[in-house]
């Protein structure tokens, strides 16, 4: 059976590979089952990818909006558009989560011009510039271009001491990451030029999909208790994680939601977080 991708490319369906992200819903193994021969039944000679996910979507919210969330997790990440300024913000908390400081959106000076710098993270002592690469298409991917810019400007950085966390760093580390994916002569150079990658797939093992699932780091965007108005809303107030709906329930109430609504809502995030939630 050829279905149509988003990029327009003409496929074998895959019928494992469905599985595969439909498990990563945590739904149990029976509920995926039944979910996959269902779709199974109902694809047809070109449908696409777009629909297929559409489907499943609906199947898995009717079980459980947590699983529906987890599900839609890229689609997610993608909503922290357009400009992709909350994605560098999201980028940040992701970091911070790992026992990084962060700060965002500085202005600093190299040793030919000044740089705008998404995101400086410090470590144990070593600090680094982060570059957000966003895309709001999802098969556009970021290419070998890309690394080789952002190389030029952190040799032009990475010389000079910069007044950043209170006082001065050198920065001696550069990472880049998109939302989406980067081509394999991206990552070869970056690889080459000591540069750090990070995205949806990449690392292998430590990527945007595994960070959010080991320390459930999920963006508010993927609420499915929530219009697209009301995840705004949140971005807006500095709400960038479900986790941190928890720690200050008032947010629901700044944007306005009815008692029982919030209530739904946080039901979904404890759902979503493992939080025990009564």
């Amino acid at each position: 059976m050829k279905i149509v991708k988003y990029s327009g490319d003409i496929v074998e369906f895959n019928a494992e590979k469905l599985k595969k992200s439909l498990l990563k819903s945590e739904a149990n193994s029976e509920v995926v089952e039944r979910i996959l021969q269902s779709i199974q039944s109902k694809i047809y000679e070109g449908i696409t990818t777009k629909q297929i996910y559409k489907m499943a979507f609906a199947m898995l919210k009717k079980i459980a909006n947590s699983h529906a969330a987890r599900y839609n997790l890229r689609e997610a990440i993608r909503l922290l558009g357009p400009a992709g300024f909350f994605f560098e913000k999201y980028i940040a908390r992701l970091f911070f989560a790992e026992q990084y400081e962060t700060i965002t959106n500085l202005t600093l000076q190299g040793k030919c011009i000044s740089h705008e710098i998404d995101v400086v993270i410090k470590k144990n002592g070593t600090t680094a510039m982060v570059e957000c690469k966003y895309h709001a298409g999802r098969d556009a991917a970021s290419d070998v271009k890309v690394p080789m810019y952002i190389c030029s400007r952190f040799n032009d950085l990475k010389g000079n001491k910069h007044s950043v966390f209170g006082k001065k760093e050198i920065i001696s580390k550069c990472w880049i990451v998109t939302n989406n994916r980067f081509t394999t002569d991206a990552i070869d150079f970056a690889n080459c030029s000591g540069l750090n990658l990070l995205s949806w797939n990449y690392p292998e093992d430590d990527n945007l999909k595994t960070k959010n699932d080991s320390s459930n780091l999920y963006p508010v965007t993927c609420l499915t208790t929530l219009s697209l108005a009301e995840k705004d809303k949140l971005l807006i107030l500095d709400v960038i994680l479900v986790k941190e709906i928890m720690n200050n329930s008032d947010c629901l109430k700044k944007i306005e939601l009815s008692t029982s609504r919030i209530k739904n809502v946080l039901k979904e995030v404890s759902d979503l977080c493992g939080y025990i939630y009564k």
